[in-house]
């Protein structure tokens, strides 16, 4: 009992754990982490990854997103965005999508963490935030996977990157597209000035 409680004394709410993180303070940690899942300190997110809700007037709060992907990652190096954010863009994306995407380096998949579906993406760049001339780009990598009418949407989209800054725009293509959006947006970029 003594061990559990040093244990609890290491605890923040609002933190998301992995097993490992804990085996610190415990030295029977699969016990202690049944016990304090019984007594609803812990609640168990996924395979190895606990939360120790904080609670607001309405009852525990969900653990923050950028937490639980950090956690998830045992990494900061990721980008956490979703199809709804091109809408943004004013480009014709209307829909919304129930759909979070995460580039990162270490894992690709779909995987539950908390009730949440997070659609992991392993990628070698990425941005650390997102940005107009990168949602663009994205947009264009991902064109097909949305449901929008793809022509019409296409031809907002490159009247919008005639719009954006040139040296801005390049960079980007460059650094995060993908063959078919540098070969779609290479025409207009090589007749733009200042390029």
């Amino acid at each position: 009992m003594e061990t559990l409680k040093k244990l609890k004394r290491h605890l923040r709410r609002g933190n998301v754990y992995r097993r490992a993180d804990l085996e610190q303070w415990s030295t029977a940690v699969d016990r202690h982490l049944g016990q304090l899942m019984d007594e609803g300190t812990l609640q168990k997110l996924s395979r190895g990854l606990y939360y120790y809700p904080k609670e607001s007037v309405y009852g525990p709060t969900p653990p923050d997103e950028t937490n639980l992907v950090r956690s998830f990652l045992k990494d900061d190096d990721f980008l956490i965005t979703s199809p709804n954010a091109y809408n943004s863009l004013g480009v014709g994306t209307t829909q919304l999508y129930n759909r979070r995407v995460v580039y990162n380096h270490k894992r690709h998949g779909e995987f539950e963490l908390g009730g949440r579906r997070f659609f992991f993406h392993a990628k070698p760049k990425f941005p650390r935030k997102l940005s107009q001339e990168f949602l663009l780009v994205d947009l264009i990598n991902n064109l097909d996977t949305l449901a929008e009418d793809k022509t019409q949407v296409m031809l907002q989209v490159l009247d919008k990157a005639k719009t954006m800054e040139p040296k801005k725009i390049k960079r980007t293509v460059s650094e995060y597209g993908n063959v078919r959006t540098k070969k779609l947006l290479s025409s207009i970029l090589e007749n733009r000035h200042g390029v």
